[in-house]
């Protein structure tokens, strides 16, 4: 009796895991209303950004064409990588089903929905890899399902994007102390060498 009731509620569970899970599929990224938000990122300056030291002045509002905006209850904001930085790189794949979807893996801010426009200074994080970037906003409905978005770029991913060099690894103070410590070194060395040779004279002259 005790192994069927253990069955059954090992069942029960699976059952429950692949309706849930089933559910999860079923939010496409097609599916989501597009262009619902305007979404700016201008970056601090021109030509490559650091990261851990450059930022983005990010906005976003409501666009005219939302038809949703009735179930927007959160925004997301997050850092998403261009085509240009997916090529080969399956870790960073575009999926329309988006549990599955590894294109925007940067969180940048969430905020409860306003209907205000909205703007946000992010400090590009020191674990942001090299690549090429674009910014977009995710609505969310109060079950956080993505209901609509917009995005800094155009539909093909295109136009008003930027790249970032990743940290190398390599920090200043540590290149410093490495050429201090060569320095002290080489100094070291001239020193035990004259102190020999001045030794090895003394001992001559006896």
């Amino acid at each position: 009796m005790a192994i069927h009731k253990i069955f059954f509620a090992s069942l029960l569970i699976c059952l429950l895991f692949q309706i849930s899970h089933g559910a999860t599929k079923e939010r496409l990224f097609s599916d989501l209303e597009k262009g619902a938000l305007e979404v700016t990122a201008k970056p601090s300056r021109e030509g490559v950004l650091e990261a851990g030291i450059d930022k983005l002045s990010i906005t976003w509002k409501l666009s005219s064409k939302a038809t949703k905006e009735a179930d927007f209850k959160t925004i997301k904001v997050k850092l998403c990588y261009a085509p240009v930085s997916q090529v080969d790189r399956p870790w960073r794949k575009t999926e329309n089903e988006l549990f599955k979807d590894k294109s925007c893996p940067h969180k940048i801010i969430t905020r409860p929905y306003d209907k205000s426009p909205q703007s946000f200074e992010y400090t590009l994080e020191r674990d942001i890899p090299t690549g090429t970037y674009f910014v977009r906003a995710y609505a969310v409905d109060a079950k956080d399902h993505e209901v609509a978005f917009g995005q800094s770029t155009d539909e093909a991913k295109s136009t008003n994007l930027f790249s970032v060099q990743a940290i190398s690894g390599r920090h200043k103070s540590l290149d410093i102390a490495s050429v201090c410590f060569s320095v002290f070194s080489v100094l070291a060395l001239l020193v035990f060498f004259v102190n020999e040779k001045r030794k090895a004279k003394l001992e001559q002259s006896k």
